[in-house]
């Protein structure tokens, strides 16, 4: 006798796939954007995205634009970033360095409580300019997915390096230098 197979189990199995590849498609694709980090890696040196956000220190209308004709390391941080208070130092002695050389780092707070970033930003003893996006806006349109993450801008508005994840002086001596010294 010939055993009859149902067709359900089939159906079933067909309809798991289906939900996990669609699982899978949505996880990956409304993840971060990663265009300026494939522009870089083909020798491209695409503009900086236009951000206009506010002064952290007293709310004034800012701009990346503000800066143009400056070397500019742009960090992406948060008070609660625990790699983010480990980097600081690092980049207050940079931004040092780099200010009598035509170039400046510029903060960038987000997703954060105003009052602890002025606090963290007191602690830490922070000279550079800060500016403000609490809503996420910068992030966004940067790709990023984690903090701190550090955006290196020529006196042009061009993204000539990245960071995902903190600088340090190696990174900082191999990327940061070469554009201040060709002032």
């Amino acid at each position: 006798m010939k055993r009859i197979v149902s067709p359900l189990p089939l159906a079933v199995g067909l309809a798991v796939i289906a939900l996990v590849a669609l699982l899978v498609y949505g996880v990956s694709s409304s993840g971060p954007s990663r265009t300026l980090d494939s522009q870089l890696a083909q020798g491209e040196k695409p503009p900086a995205p236009a951000l206009q956000l506010t002064s952290l220190h007293n709310g004034a209308q800012k701009s990346l634009a503000d800066y143009r004709g400056k070397v500019v390391l742009l960090n992406v941080w948060a008070s609660w970033c625990g790699p983010c208070r480990e980097e600081s130092p690092l980049l207050q002695r940079w931004h040092e360095r780099m200010q009598p050389l035509g170039g400046t780092v510029l903060g960038v707070d987000t997703l954060d409580i105003k009052g602890d970033a002025l606090g963290f930003i007191k602690e830490y003893k922070l000279t550079y300019p800060q500016l403000n996006d609490r809503e996420g806006t910068s992030i966004r349109k940067l790709g990023t997915a984690q903090y701190p993450e550090s955006f290196l801008v020529d006196k042009q508005g061009r993204i000539r390096a990245l960071q995902r994840g903190p600088v340090d002086d190696s990174w900082m001596r191999q990327h940061v230098l070469p554009l201040l010294q060709a002032s």
